[in-house]
């Protein structure tokens, strides 16, 4: 019985839905990002919203996640998570990370790099209030990253919660907002014989510089 590992080698791709040309991209990368992101949602791929974050632990490990995008203007990208959670003590320990999004079906990847701060609690209380109760609660309910005994510990501290604050839980202290302010951005358009297209959007001196990278 064969494994997959007896087939990765064989394992063969050729892109050739689109290209990316320094003519044809934006000057601003925001622009060019929301291009392609309204793109990725037209073509109803799965979860266009869905980003991996890489953060660095002060040991210099490396991890990375997938979180969802809630937002985005020249300001930067947002998304909202648990403070105390791994990828929020690494943050608060070192405030640089990576964004990327692989929107597959569209043979793209978006790669976005900064440093990372804190929304502020009204922006935080505002989207908090928009969310489903069960995801309030769960705010509440789940001491993320920490280890728990079974699930049991997740049912329990729910009704806790719904019991206490019914329809109306507040955001807690520790859930929030991220906003990654880029600095550097890249865009990755699949393209046949392996010879892709890069794009990669360097700030300098408060302008972006746009540069073709070798694929």
């Amino acid at each position: 019985m064969s494994s997959p590992n007896d087939s990765l080698a064989a394992l063969r791709k050729s892109y050739e839905r689109a290209e990316l040309d320094e003519n044809a991209s934006a000057n601003d990368p925001l622009k060019q990002f929301e291009r392609w992101l309204t793109e990725a949602i037209d073509a109803k791929v799965p979860e266009p919203n869905a980003m991996t974050l890489a953060t660095v632990a002060g040991d210099l490990r490396p991890s990375t996640r997938i979180v969802l995008i809630k937002g985005y203007d020249a300001r930067g990208i947002v998304w909202f998570t648990n403070y105390q959670s791994r990828k929020g003590q690494e943050l608060a320990g070192n405030p640089f990370a990576a964004l990327q999004f692989h929107w597959v079906e569209l043979e793209r990847v978006v790669r976005i790099e900064g440093r990372v701060e804190k929304v502020d609690g009204a922006e935080s209380d505002a989207y908090f209030a928009s969310r489903p109760l069960d995801s309030r609660i769960g705010a509440w309910a789940s001491p993320q990253s920490e280890v728990i005994e079974g699930r049991q510990v997740l049912v329990k501290n729910a009704a806790v919660i719904a019991a206490k604050h019914l329809l109306s839980p507040p955001r807690p202290p520790h859930w929030g907002g991220y906003r990654l302010v880029p600095d550097r951005w890249e865009f990755w358009q699949g393209r046949a014989s392996r010879l892709h297209d890069r794009l990669r959007y360097r700030l300098q001196e408060g302008a972006w510089l746009r540069e073709r990278l070798a694929p």
